[in-house]
């Protein structure tokens, strides 16, 4: 598996978490660990560009594939577009949700770009608009205890270029 661009050695035991290995084994703490039932999205990370939960999957079915964290999204020591827009639009308070937020907004940007539906699209047949209905019925798997949502969707809005 390669995890932010450095290829990683699977781990021996077949029923470590992938967030187990980035965590524990590799050291990248970014990625939290919330619930460990699939229900917080804390642990979001992204998988050949789209968002999993780390804590519901093993390691070893990611063999060969790309896994990237929020580690891995800086480039040259700088904040990728989403991460800066999180900042400039106070889209964290406690910071302990962020993580996931911003990997599940670039999956969640992904598939908006590719025109997937979700439950709240009105138009089936056009492109895929990220309002903040959108994107509310989108990251409704990723939660924020802090209340920090109308930063987190102003936040995707402008990292999608559709809001402030």
């Amino acid at each position: 598996m390669v995890v932010n661009g450095r290829p990683v050695r699977l781990p021996e035991d077949p029923r470590v978490s992938l967030l187990d290995l980035l965590r524990e084994h590799l050291g990248l703490t970014g990625t939290k660990k919330g619930c460990a039932q699939g229900a917080c999205g804390a642990c979001t990370v992204l998988v050949d560009g789209a968002r999993i939960l780390s804590c519901l999957a093993l390691a070893v079915q990611y063999s060969g594939r790309s896994v990237l964290t929020i580690e891995g999204l800086a480039e040259d020591g700088q904040m990728g577009p989403v991460q800066r827009a999180f900042v400039d639009h106070d889209g964290f308070q406690c910071g302990y949700c962020t993580p996931g937020q911003i990997c599940s907004a670039i999956g969640m940007a992904t598939e908006i770009e590719r025109g997937a539906p979700s439950h709240v699209t009105a138009d089936l047949t056009g492109t895929v608009e990220a309002s903040a209905a959108e994107i509310r019925e989108r990251m409704s798997g990723n939660l924020c205890r802090c209340g920090a949502h109308n930063g987190i969707i102003a936040a995707i809005q402008a990292a999608c270029g559709a809001g402030p």
